[in-house]
Parts: structure tokens; C-alpha cells; sequence
């Protein structure tokens, strides 16, 4: 059911903050009626046997490293574990740094497209100059252990490289609660006890199973193909998107932002659509892109969803378009 995404600097504790709340929630979940339990699933690079130098980019060249294949072949990899239990009765803990914006945006979706609540818990483990210091503490087990030497206490969690864990650090996008994204955030600090993890922790599970939990809906953009009664499907897909396209270029400011507001249908009958614009003026290549990556979601296998008598209502394209626009510009802004 819901996602609980961790995020934090490398070596700033989240692996135990997740481990915490693996057993907090597989308690709460016991004491449940059976027939409302849930399953629990615990998804990290561990779990997944992803190493840590898929991250190292030091010998990547600058000019490649926003490609690094082997980074996004692990995100790919934890993608599809994620999706392969998320369901109405599965609970996934997603231990990681998930550092960038653009990643749990990504997640964000995944738990959304299956109308289930999802959360972003960040981890603040003291500090870089904390963090810092657990690594090169890690480092030193390794060297010890690599000598032959035996070493009490050990620390099973593997250290970053030096230069690795300062370009991670570097990357790292803090959430932003404004967002829809990094909503509701959870912080735990590095100080935080016993009784104020578990209060934390207690606010999650309400936010994500408790009665007060807010209602997902999925996107309403890809929804299932129809045929319009009056025209063809592709031809009025086309003709409604360069409209709405069109309107927009004709009413927005000059200095951009703020609402534009169309008509649902293009002979201007009743109802209203709102477009939500970024802080900036749209311009024609942004519009026509997004436009084109929206039909070509739509005129494949996904389409847009029959309305009424067989037929694709115009007021439900171009309601499910502006969707669309207002989840990209959200995303871009």
C-alpha cells in the first residue's frame, strides 16, 4: 500500500533509522485484525546486491557524468523491485539516499499510478562533518580488516571512497516539503531518542494507514483508448492539444505565471479548465513538447478514457491534457 522513500547523506545513519522503523511498523501491523494486516517489504542496495561504486563517478569524464549508465542501471533495478510490490496491502520501506529531486519525483508517481499513499522521511545525521566521520571511521575498519587485523565491534555497513562520498554529498538535493513529491516530510535527527523516534514514527503510520490519510487518485492523463462519434480518435487528439496550446500563447502575461483559464471543450461551452502556470512566460517549443510527448502517450495502447455512449468527450481530452501541463510544470518549476 503505502511508500516510505528515506533519503540523507551518505553515512548519516538512515539504514538504521530504516531498521527502527521496519520493527516499529511490523508491531503496529501485528497488533492489526488479520484481515486488515498489511505486508511489510525492506528494499535497499543491500537487499538488491547494488554496490556502492555504482555511484563513483571519479573515473567518469565531467562531460558524461549526468549519463552515468551504471547509476542508472541500479535505479532502474530498484525501480522495478518497488513496483513489483506495491499494492493495496503492501507496505515498502525504500532504504537509500534517493538524493536526487527528479528520482523521487519518479517514486512519487510509481505510488500514485496505484492509488497509494507514499512518504518522504529524511534522515539528518548530524552534519556532513558527522557523516564524514563515520566514513573514514568505516574506511579505517577496512583497512584494519584487509591487514589482517581483528576488529571488535565491526561495522557490517561498507564504506564510500573518499572522493565518491564528497561528490554524493555535493549531488544532494534536500527535499523540499513544498513539493508534492517530498510531502508529508519526516525528520529524524541524529539526537533523536527512543520516545521522539517512535513519536515520528507514529506520525508516519498515520499519514500512510491511519483514518486520516489522504485519498489517492492516479494521474488522469493515460487513461484507456475510446473513439470519438463525430471524427477520428488521432485527428481530434491533435486538433483539441493545439488548441489548448494555442489559448495559452494567447493569454498568458507578458511576464508569465499566474492562471490561464479555457473553456472545456473548443467551441467555448460550459465549464472551465485551469491551466497552472510556472513563474516564467511558456513559450512555444515547451508547450509543443510537452504536447507531443502527451499525444504520443495517448494514441498507442493508452489513449484516453470512452465517455458516455462509446464515444471520447472532447471536455474529458482536454480536461485530462491540462492535467497533464500542470503535473509538467509543476515538475519543472
Amino acid at each position: 500500500m503505502p511508500l516510505i522513500i528515506i533519503t540523507g547523506l551518505p553515512t548519516s545513519g538512515k539504514t538504521h533509522r530504516a531498521q527502527q522503523l521496519q520493527s516499529y511498523l511490523s508491531e503496529r501491523i501485528a497488533s492489526l485484525p488479520p484481515a486488515q494486516q498489511y505486508r511489510l517489504h525492506y528494499i535497499s542496495d543491500q537487499t538488491l546486491s547494488i554496490p556502492r561504486s555504482v555511484y563513483d563517478l571519479s573515473s567518469v569524464p565531467a562531460h558524461a557524468r549526468s549519463a552515468n549508465s551504471s547509476e542508472k542501471d541500479a535505479r532502474a533495478k530498484i525501480s522495478g523491485a518497488v513496483k513489483r510490490v506495491l499494492s493495496p496491502k503492501d507496505i515498502v520501506i525504500l532504504d537509500g539516499m534517493n538524493y536526487i529531486k527528479g528520482w523521487r519525483y519518479q517514486l512519487f508517481c510509481e505510488a500514485k499510478n496505484v492509488s497509494t499513499p507514499s512518504c518522504l522521511v529524511q534522515v539528518a545525521g548530524g552534519g556532513r562533518e558527522r557523516s564524514r566521520e563515520v566514513n573514514e571511521k568505516r574506511l579505517r575498519r577496512r583497512e584494519a580488516r584487509e591487514r589482517g587485523e581483528v576488529v571488535e565491534g565491526e561495522d557490517e555497513e561498507e564504506p564510500y571512497e573518499p572522493g565518491n562520498w564528497e561528490n554524493l554529498v555535493f549531488r544532494y538535493e534536500e527535499p523540499n516539503p513544498m513539493t508534492r513529491w517530498d510531502s508529508p516530510l519526516f525528520l529524524l535527527l541524529w539526537e533523536d531518542e527512543e520516545a521522539r523516534t517512535r513519536e515520528v514514527f507514529a506520525q508516519i503510520w498515520e499519514s500512510i494507514c491511519g483514518e486520516g490519510r489522504k485519498v489517492v487518485r492516479p494521474n488522469q492523463a493515460a487513461m484507456q483508448r475510446g473513439k470519438e462519434g463525430g471524427g477520428d480518435y488521432l485527428y481530434v487528439l491533435e486538433k483539441e492539444t493545439q488548441d489548448i496550446v494555442k489559448r495559452i500563447l494567447e493569454m498568458q502575461s507578458e511576464e508569465g505565471g499566474g492562471e490561464v483559464r479555457l473553456s472545456r471543450d473548443s467551441d467555448g461551452g460550459e465549464g472551465e479548465l485551469v491551466v497552472e502556470l510556472p513563474g516564467r512566460k511558456v513559450g512555444l517549443p515547451q508547450l509543443q513538447r510537452y504536447r507531443r510527448a502527451f499525444v504520443a502517450l495517448n494514441r498507442g495502447g493508452i489513449g484516453l478514457e470512452a465517455m458516455g455512449k462509446g464515444g471520447l468527450g472532447t471536455g474529458r481530452l482536454r480536461e485530462s491534457f491540462v492535467g497533464y501541463l500542470n503535473d509538467a510544470f509543476e515538475k519543472d518549476s
